[in-house]
């Protein structure tokens, strides 16, 4: 099952294992470079079917770091095409995650620490917010988003779809999970707003469906959208599993082929009884009462584990983080523990056996 295609759209997965976005802090002025060469492509390499950047922001105050990729200017495109056109050529489909840092925009790199950072020291202001309500002690109070500054934010998601597109990226995903923008508008928790943006469930789905719309209309019908949601907040009276499925039912039916179930981020703190696919019933659930393709991820480590997860129908494709760290060619040691054949690089074949 790990190894069986998945067809989405027009787009064949060759297997169903996804490189997760990672974020790698390593860029300037949001322009890919080597580092994000090697990273991305050694993973096509190594054998996965779909291959994720990591949260690419859509304009500059929407990165997490000052170092975080970007594509909210055309001056980005040529850079990200190598990257593309590499992954493709290795049998792997090039995928890019869309983001918005939202209120943990401007953000230290996390091998330097996890303070805000000032202007004065490299970060970035304003920071956006449906709320002005700081992240954590410490941070500044975020600017509350007008009606025409999301507005403005929905139109760069579509910008940055087309851009996408002319890099030849063939799968996108909005990332609407883990505090960042899109998600503090699901949560009573981070949202206070009284007007169409806050209140009511419908209103705070209101962004990210808007947002997906923007995308979906300068994204092509023949290519996949996936979203990436926190299923729960892990916090009471937080966004949680029972509006994520009512969520994942209204982004089905706005054209959103895949929802990748990732869970937290919001509130500093919160209890998350963290091991071995801890999430995957998230996927579950929402796949089952939703009616749409899930992705589970959240330590999946072992081919076992993850062939069992997609066997037992929790998840269409599993998405990997930290393993795909540890080792770029996990597909392929997973083949192999499977006693799946499977094809190798030809420069790499001796290896096989």
């Amino acid at each position: 099952m790990l190894f069986d295609p998945l067809k989405l759209r027009e787009v064949t997965l060759k297997n169903r294992i996804v490189v997760s976005p990672m974020c790698q802090y390593s860029s300037q002025d949001g322009f890919a470079n080597d580092w994000h060469f090697v990273h991305l492509a050694s993973r096509a390499v190594g054998g996965a079917g779909l291959v994720f950047t990591e949260a690419t922001a859509v304009t500059p105050e929407g990165r997490i770091s000052p170092e975080d990729l970007g594509i909210w200017k055309d001056d980005h495109v040529a850079e990200l095409s190598r990257i593309a056109r590499f992954v493709e050529a290795q049998g792997a489909v090039a995928g890019m995650q869309l983001a918005h840092s939202g209120r943990k925009g401007s953000t230290q790199q996390p091998w330097a620490g996890t303070r805000q950072l000032r202007v004065d020291e490299g970060g970035f202001r304003p920071v956006y917010a449906p709320s002005p309500l700081p992240f954590k002690g410490g941070d500044e109070a975020p600017e509350a988003l007008s009606e025409a500054g999301i507005a403005r934010i929905v139109r760069s998601f579509g910008d940055a779809a087309e851009r996408a597109l002319r890099a030849g990226f063939r799968v996108l995903e909005v990332h609407a999970a883990h505090g960042y923008l899109l998600h503090t508008f699901f949560s009573p928790l981070s949202n206070q707003r009284q007007d169409q943006y806050g209140g009511s469930f419908d209103n705070r789905i209101r962004a990210l469906l808007e947002t997906v719309r923007s995308v979906r209309s300068r994204w092509p019908e023949r290519l996949p959208l996936f979203v990436r949601i926190s299923a729960t907040d892990w916090a009471d009276g937080g966004w949680d599993l029972e509006q994520s499925v009512e969520l994942s039912r209204r982004l089905a039916q706005e054209g959103v082929d895949l929802v990748d179930c990732s869970s937290g981020g919001l509130v500093p703190g919160a209890k998350i009884p963290v091991g071995p696919g801890y999430q995957a019933r998230f996927a579950e659930t929402i796949r089952r009462e939703a009616k749409v393709m899930t992705g589970a991820v959240g330590m999946i480590r072992s081919p076992d584990q993850a062939d069992h997860i997609l066997r037992t129908g929790q998840a269409d494709v599993v998405i990997l983080a930290r393993q795909m760290l540890r080792d770029p060619y996990w597909p392929l040691t997973a083949a192999r523990a499977l006693g799946v054949k499977v094809h190798w690089p030809v420069q790499y074949d001796r290896a096989r056996e």
